[in-house]
């Protein structure tokens, strides 16, 4: 049996939220998760996502880990 890598999305509360795009998304791999979150991440912070946790087959892997900008130097 393979692997399944989601994200789950909380908002500003730590309450789960479910956001457009693809909440149901499983990715293959991990870096296929990571690498899905990097191109769609303001699209989630712009539905009101605050928080994000990788899982792999429904157990946290790291998070909650920020949307927010970092600041510039």
């Amino acid at each position: 049996m393979s692997e399944q890598w989601t994200w789950s999305y909380a908002g500003p509360d730590g309450a789960e939220v479910t956001a457009e795009p693809a909440t149901a998304t499983a990715f293959p791999t991990q870096s296929d998760a990571e690498s899905w979150l990097g191109e769609v991440w303001r699209e989630l912070a712009g539905a009101g996502v605050a928080t994000v946790t990788l899982l792999r087959d429904g157990e946290v892997v790291y998070g909650p880990m920020g949307l927010e900008p970092a600041d510039p130097p």
